[in-house]
């Protein structure tokens, strides 16, 4: 419903701002432009979703591998002890806890066709759980914050949009994206745990999220002492390494359990082909929206209004190209996918914007979606203190995202 609404305000302000430069200003280049911004749009629309085809089927043929490895299984039995001390609500060893490590897990390693109905059977034992049906329960509330947070470990569909869209270095965003998204995590367990009065001080907790906070820490410290030019040579280097080793450990696992692991992998590649076809329709409707929008002239008068605001308060405005991706991205996946595909486009793949679109783009997660479907599937209308803490874990994720862009790539 509400990119339905969004979708309109793109199509309707680009027709107002049009008619305005037309009737006041005498510019009779701007329906022309519109227009053939629409087709321009469509075109690179679908050529972007062709491009997808090859590289995500064999993602999520990597993907599936892990997958029926037993990989999610594992990362479930590491978590349980931290999130055991996360939702104290629970009963010890109710079956509920299982789908919430599955779902979360998914959600790190990127399988979104697997997350969602982890998720959705997740709401479903907690809602049996909850004394008020109509109302979040404190482990509802948690568990979709920390979805909302955008926790993940592989951001592939961003590095596959890099790679199609021209990057030299499709994955020299993987490690920036790793930080953002950790601080977005961390602003939002903590934000509900003042709300939930969870102790973080718990041993447990103190272990997990300390030991994790400082590897980020050190991993900051060791980028900042690199001279400027080494930056992007150790963080690509470091991505490819990681993700390399990740593919051959999703191999062994699969081994290990004694799976085919050609015929999973063959599997999940054509879930990725599906996928791929999938999103053209999607792809068209907002690249088109986001076209005419920028081709009226609206993205630029937004943009230049935010640089000024921006540079009145005394700071660099070179990050607002890409902000309405950030802008986005509560509201839709799609959307933001769209704008960041956008600003890529636009500025080149490899510029700060592109990047740092990409970076707000992997930051964070949907939060106004993932709490209407998750909610509406058990029947609750009190969200309580799920709304604003889901947004302060986005605001966290953008702030990092500027400074760590900043960091590595300005």
């Amino acid at each position: 419903m509400v990119l339905n609404y969004i979708w309109i305000a793109f199509f309707a302000l680009a027709f107002i701002v049009a008619l305005v430069r037309l009737v006041c200003l005498g510019d009779t280049e701007v329906f022309p432009t519109i227009i053939n911004s629409t087709f321009e749009s469509s075109k690179t629309a679908f050529e972007i979703s062709l491009g997808l085809t090859g590289v995500l089927s064999l993602w999520m043929g990597i993907m599936k591998i892990g997958e029926l490895g037993g990989v999610v299984n594992w990362l479930s039995r590491m978590l349980s002890p931290l999130f055991s001390k996360l939702f104290p609500d629970i009963p010890k060893g109710h079956p509920v806890t299982g789908s919430i490590f599955m779902n979360l897990a998914a959600n790190m390693l990127g399988l979104d066709n697997a997350a969602t109905p982890l998720g959705l059977k997740a709401m479903e034992g907690l809602q049996a759980l909850n004394p008020r049906k109509d109302t979040a329960s404190n482990p509802m509330i948690m568990f979709l914050v920390l979805n909302t947070s955008g926790l993940t470990l592989i951001p592939i569909s961003i590095m596959v949009y890099r790679a199609q869209l021209g990057a030299a270095q499709p994955t020299d965003v993987f490690v920036p994206i790793l930080l953002a998204t950790f601080f977005s995590t961390l602003a939002g367990i903590v934000a509900v745990s003042l709300y939930q009065r969870i102790n973080l001080f718990n041993r447990t907790v103190l272990l997990f999220l300390g030991g994790a906070s400082l590897f980020i820490a050190l991993l900051i410290y060791f980028f900042s002492t690199l001279p400027r030019e080494q930056i992007d040579v150790y963080s690509t280097t470091t991505a490819n390494v990681l993700l390399f080793t990740i593919i051959i450990g999703f191999i062994l696992a699969g081994v290990r359990k004694k799976i085919n692991v050609y015929d999973a992998f063959i599997e999940g590649a054509k879930e990725g082909f599906s996928t791929a076809v999938r999103i053209i329709p999607y792809l068209v409707a907002i690249l088109v929206a986001i076209g005419v929008f920028r081709a009226s002239g609206c993205m630029d008068y937004l943009t230049q209004g935010i640089a000024r605001l921006v540079e009145w308060c005394g700071m660099d405005s070179d990050f607002v190209g890409a902000l309405p991706t950030a802008l986005m991205k509560p509201l839709s996946g799609s959307g933001a996918r769209g704008l960041m595909v956008d600003a890529m486009s636009t500025y080149g793949a490899d510029s700060f914007v592109g990047r740092l679109a990409c970076i707000f783009q992997g930051a964070t997660d949907t939060t106004f979606y993932i709490l209407a479907v998750y909610f509406g599937s058990v029947g609750v209308v009190r969200t309580r203190h799920a709304v604003s803490c889901g947004l302060l874990a986005d605001l966290a994720g953008v702030i990092a995202a500027i400074f760590i862009c900043y960091m590595f790539f300005h």
